[in-house]
């Protein structure tokens, strides 16, 4: 806590002696404790001792505004504001917008004992010391979420026009500079990278962590429907009917309950989820990488490469199609935070400095201020937990095209697989059912099932044995010194049959160990297929051995329909973009904790075959 954060409630307590001694009588005052906290209008300002939601140091307010569209939807607005600002002192703006600001809870009743600003991002407001530092915080709410009118509408037109509303309107109130921020983590770090598209002035900067980069792919998988294709549908409405808090303001309360009068917007908000196809104007309107070409808001974003929730896919297409100033953490997380720390207090990320570093962030681009300290563009976290500095990402020495040939599988959803495994003497657990109920982006439940022990060893020799099963391998020679996998790898391969395809990578050490790195599954169809794999930075040791699997889906919780053919592949080739590791520029991190969880799930038994190819042909990158 700050000396002025201090002073502020030191002087607030001599206010409330002096007026004790005034003449407050102690019957008044019980009665007055027993009423309920004031609730904050755009002309009656609330703070911390009025109503302890209201975070310390700041003035809250509540604000009614039209979405640009014109479709009538009115945006709500809890806006916090540094406490003493004068009425001439104008300060930047940091904005959040998203569905997870309702004054009852983020994403269901949080048990509140009256409303007041939600405190999704109180960890960031106390670790920047925000208002001390003269900023104010404002949270919109999406239409359809909190205190806003109008029709949900999952990252699309609807969505982007009240994030522009937003801006425009945080821009033009009397107490701002003109400058506006943006900050988020998953949901309100999608509407960060819509703000970014859309190319407004105001918006100076934004903090996206742990986005989507193309909402289509949180869906399906190049046609696959993942294991959410309903459920979060199901979790959104669920949001979007939240009651309102009972002593929310009239108006409020009325907003809060506008899915009541238009169940429509439920309905045509599950419709949209059922569309499967990639190229219809559903997901084209909210393809965010496409989007971003040309753009140029500096951009500050987070990724966890192995996590399981809002999956690298399409970032490096965002990346590369951005063309403003960039930061990045980069590494082997999960669905965390910058600043998050797990139960025994080791950092999620693994790294100090989240708040100071995006603080100095938003100072550069929305106060001028030039940092005291030389941060990295990119601080980059690999798979040996190793954090390295560079000044974009990736970083790429060498791109290779690796002839992987072909071979034949069974599209049976590894029934055969997992029959060979039983008839070996390991009797093979039974695919989980898909999981269901709610599932929105901020709380996924846990899908990612360990793969069945000797399932991928079994299949390898079931190939060895000249038997078609449910997938088959291909193996590299072993690598003559480290070389790391950045970027997004890519297969390609002409196929002869219908059905799915799920793609994996696998680092295979010495003694027979392997690491599933990187996968993508899509449908299949007779005649030449491209797919793009999750984004990785992951490093081969030496002596290691790259091998990729091709075959049916068999493990993932995807709601796949196995065909039954044999689908016969020929042609594959794998492209990889390389990096040198011994190029690399330490900066300080920790191995993230969920790194060593993930080794433990997805390190199987898959002894090296015959090696077919060269990772690093010519063995120079």
């Amino acid at each position: 806590m700050r000396a002025r954060r201090a002073a502020v409630r030191s002087a607030s307590a001599l206010i409330a002696t002096l007026a004790l001694t005034a003449g407050l009588a102690g019957p008044a005052v019980a009665a007055r404790e027993a009423e309920a906290p004031p609730v904050a209008t755009a002309t009656d300002p609330v703070t911390h001792e009025e109503n302890d939601r209201v975070p310390e140091g700041s003035v809250w307010t509540q604000h009614y505004f039209p979405s640009s569209d014109r479709s009538g939807t009115q945006l709500h607005a809890d806006v916090l504001l540094p406490e003493g600002l004068s009425r001439k002192e104008k300060v930047p703006v940091i904005l959040s917008v998203g569905p997870y600001f309702a004054h009852a809870g983020q994403t269901g009743p949080e048990g509140w004992a009256h409303t007041g600003p939600s405190a999704r991002f109180n960890d960031f407001i106390e670790g920047t010391d925000l208002f001390d530092e003269r900023y104010a915080f404002v949270m919109v709410d999406l239409r359809g979420f909190g205190g806003s009118t109008g029709c949900l509408d999952w990252g699309g037109p609807g969505e982007q026009a009240d994030v522009r509303a937003a801006i425009d309107w945080a821009a033009k109130q009397p107490w701002s500079t003109g400058a506006v921020g943006m900050y988020g983590k998953s949901y309100d770090a999608v509407t960060g990278l819509i703000g970014n598209n859309l190319d407004q002035s105001a918006l100076k900067a934004v903090v996206a962590q742990e986005p989507l980069w193309d909402m289509y792919q949180y869906i399906y998988s190049n046609g696959v429907p993942r294991p959410n294709v309903t459920g979060t549908a199901g979790a959104y409405n669920s949001i979007a009917t939240m009651p309102p808090m009972a002593d929310d303001d009239p108006r409020y309360r009325v907003n809060a309950r506008y899915e009541e009068d238009h169940p429509e917007c439920l309905t045509e908000n599950s419709a949209g989820y059922r569309i499967s196809d990639q190229r219809d104007d559903h997901w084209t309107s909210r393809d965010l990488a496409r989007m971003a070409k040309g753009s140029d808001t500096p951009l500050f974003v987070t990724q966890g490469f192995i996590e399981n929730n809002t999956k690298p896919e399409e970032m490096q297409e965002y990346l590369d199609n951005h063309e403003g100033p960039e930061r990045g953490w980069l590494g082997q997380w999960d669905h965390v935070r910058g600043g998050d720390r797990t139960p025994d207090g080791r950092l999620a990320m693994g790294r100090e400095g989240w708040y100071e570093e995006t603080l100095s962030f938003y100072d550069r681009y929305l106060k001028g201020i030039r940092p005291d300290v030389r941060y990295p563009a990119y601080a980059v976290e690999d798979s040996t937990g190793a954090w390295r500095a560079q000044r974009t990402w990736p970083v790429t020495e060498r791109s290779v095209t690796l002839p992987l040939g072909g071979g034949s599988y069974v599209d049976d959803g590894g029934a055969s697989a997992r029959a060979a495994l039983t008839a070996s003497g390991r009797p093979a657990p039974r695919p989980p059912a898909p999981p269901a109920g709610r599932w929105d982006m901020e709380n996924a439940p846990a899908t990612e099932h360990v793969a069945p022990r000797g399932l991928a060893e079994e299949s390898a020799k079931r190939q060895r044995d000249g038997e078609v099963g449910s997938s088959f391998f291909v193996w590299s020679k072993p690598l003559e010194k480290p070389v790391r996998v950045t970027g997004t790898p890519q297969v390609s391969l002409t196929a002869k049959g219908e059905g799915n395809v799920m793609l994996k990578l696998y680092d295979v050490a010495p003694d027979g160990t392997a690491v599933m790195f990187d996968e993508q599954v899509s449908l299949l169809h007779s005649g030449r297929l491209t797919v793009d794999l999750k984004a990785t930075d992951w490093t081969l040791a030496a002596g290691h051995v790259l091998a990729v699997e091709v075959g049916s889906i068999q493990t993932g919780s995807w709601r796949d329909t196995p065909s039954g053919e044999t689908v016969e592949v020929r042609g594959a080739r794998l492209r990889l973009a390389l990096d040198d590791p011994a190029d690399d520029v330490a900066t300080p991190g920790d191995r993230s904790p969920f790194l060593d969880t993930y080794l433990r799930q997805y390190t199987v038994e898959l002894p090296a075959g015959p090696g077919t190819f060269t990772v690093v042909p010519g063995g120079r990158l």
